[in-house]
């Protein structure tokens, strides 16, 4: 066999290559393995009411926000437009789609109907 000097030896690898690679990769981790910009800044993000006062200030803005919006899908109704997807239909008026994406038919050929008549098991014949 290889004696005590390769027992030693075989020892030391095993104890130093995993602190080696923890020493490697635990070191200077914020220059290493960091996105810039990654998380938002203080003020681009939303902020939690804690208070009472804040909290009833927010329910109540969510409240005129969400009346405001009924009053405006209630004045559709009454015009008799619908109000499904509205919001998609203001988007493409603002910016139609081009004439080849118009005219393109999507047609999905596993959603055939004999896959659905079989079920599931279909694929197996």
């Amino acid at each position: 066999m290889g004696g005590p000097n390769l027992e030693v030896f075989k020892f030391g690898m095993y104890i130093m290559f995993p602190i080696g690679i923890m020493y490697y990769f635990g070191t200077n981790l914020e220059s290493r393995f960091s996105v810039p910009d990654f998380w938002p800044k203080e003020g681009s993000t939303h902020k939690i009411p804690f208070e009472r006062e804040e909290i009833t200030e927010e329910l109540q803005r969510l409240k005129e926000r969400r009346l405001a919006a009924r009053a405006h899908r209630l004045a559709i109704e009454s015009r008799g437009g619908s109000t499904e997807h509205f919001e998609h239909r203001q988007a493409e008026e603002a910016q139609p789609k081009p004439d080849i994406l118009a005219a393109t038919k999507l047609d999905e050929p596993g959603k055939s109907g004999l896959a659905k008549a079989n079920g599931w098991s279909s694929w197996f014949k």
